[in-house]
């Protein structure tokens, strides 16, 4: 409230003056760090975000900043500056005209002036900013810059080329520094810059710009997108890869996605139980699935908890079964024995527990899961991040981080049980 009755005493050319000043209005991603990973000053700066995360304004305002040496983003004008987009259509509409582009973060009496025929944005100060089209590499060829703002990077059809001509070009000045602003896809490109120890990083989800964003917007996208790799990746600006010797692969799991689950036949909870508690110790797996009438299996919840005690993770497990009015939890019995048996009954001893043991490897008893995916015959309701993160990160050594797949473990027990008897399908032994 004292902001705003201090804003109302103000006349137009103040509010001009507030209006234009960036650094009071910027998240602190569409403001450059001060060094790179390694502690230095950095030579490329890589803002990766969802859609809407407002890369484009930091984009633009930087660029603005270059241009009239406007401290503290720059300490003297840059001459020559290159505007580098997925397309010419892109640089213009997005980068220069958008709503959030270079003419519209510019005062009146500050605006350089576009001149489409020559692909020209001119300050009255003599710098110059030249667009040009990643779909051209060439055209970068010869030109030299300043500083450099590139969009989109991530959407480069000719990435590597249109890169490597630019960075030729940033050869003018004392320092020449290039801004790259993208929503991020696993190109070989990014990773490399990910691990340049020249290269500084800000990254924001969608959510961080909501102030901003139409008010329903937020609220559909998140409704249906939300968890999908789509979402993780467009939303949260999360850079989503396939491990190549993986068992499940994100788009065979968009694929397998549903909303609802139908009439379900059987209905169980999962158990993968840790040998151990405490900080290092593993999670519990706790995954829940159903099956219907026709054999369709279907992914109902992952609770898996982490750093929980045996009675912890046994109310878990049995509030989750109580819930979806389950018929049986499925538990894996190889390291507690009798124990895991005890520590549930003390929770409640109504609960029918059907005990599994693990009589083969974990990718041995994987794989005939994979296959139920592969042919359409599993299902999720809903999304589920970390277990798909798992999914897709399991090979024939495991998880790359090394830890034990404790969501992925319950889910093969939930399916394996679910499918005993059927022909061809994956069995589980019991004790």
């Amino acid at each position: 409230m004292q902001r705003l009755q201090i804003l109302a005493r103000l006349n137009e050319a103040e509010l001009d003056l507030i209006a234009a000043d960036w650094q009071l209005f910027a998240h602190p991603h569409q403001w450059p760090p001060d060094v790179s990973g390694n502690g230095r000053a950095w030579l490329t700066w890589l803002l990766i975000g969802g859609r809407g995360a407002g890369k484009t304004r930091a984009g633009a305002q930087w660029i603005r900043a270059q241009a009239l040496g406007l401290p503290p983003l720059a300490s003297e004008p840059v001459e020559r500056i290159a505007l580098v987009g997925e397309s010419e259509h892109d640089v213009r509409e997005v980068m220069i005209e958008g709503v959030s582009g270079l003419l519209a973060v510019h005062r009146r009496d500050e605006r350089p002036l576009w001149t489409s025929s020559r692909k020209r944005l001119e300050w009255n100060n003599g710098a110059v900013a030249y667009a040009f089209s990643a779909e051209d590499p060439e055209s970068l060829r010869g030109p030299q810059f300043g500083c450099a703002w590139s969009d989109e990077l991530a959407k480069w059809r000719y990435a590597d080329a249109a890169f490597d001509m630019l960075q030729f070009g940033l050869r003018l000045g004392a320092q020449p520094r290039q801004l790259i602003t993208t929503t991020p896809r696993p190109t070989a490109l990014i990773k490399r810059l990910l691990k340049d120890a020249s290269c500084a990083v800000t990254h924001a989800p969608t959510k961080a710009n909501a102030l901003n964003l139409a008010p329903n917007f937020l609220q559909n996208v998140m409704a249906r997108y939300a968890g999908t790799r789509l979402g993780r990746q467009e939303l949260d600006g999360e850079l989503i890869e396939d491990r190549p010797d993986a068992l499940w692969t994100r788009s065979l799991i968009e694929q397998c996605r549903i909303d609802i689950a139908p009439s379900l036949a059987r209905v169980v909870v999962a158990v993968d139980p840790p040998i151990s508690s405490g900080k290092r110790a593993d999670s519990c797996g706790i995954v829940a699935a159903g099956i219907t009438g026709e054999g369709a299996i279907v992914v109902l919840a992952d609770e898996t908890v982490a750093n929980a005690t045996p009675s912890v993770w046994a109310a878990k497990a049995i509030a989750l079964w109580r819930k979806l009015e389950a018929d049986a939890l499925v538990v894996e019995v190889n390291q507690g024995g009798d124990m895991v048996k005890v520590v549930i009954a003390q929770v409640d001893t109504n609960v029918p527990v059907q005990s599994v043991r693990a009589l083969r490897g974990k990718y041995l008893r994987a794989e005939p899961v994979a296959t139920l995916y592969e042919q359409g015959r599993v299902k999720h309701a809903g999304v589920f991040p970390a277990l798909e993160d798992e999914m897709c990160d399991f090979g024939p050594a495991g998880l790359t981080s090394g830890r034990s797949p404790d969501r992925l473990d319950a889910l093969v027990w939930a399916v394996a049980s679910l499918t005993h008897g059927a022909r061809g399908a994956p069995r589980v032994r019991g004790l």
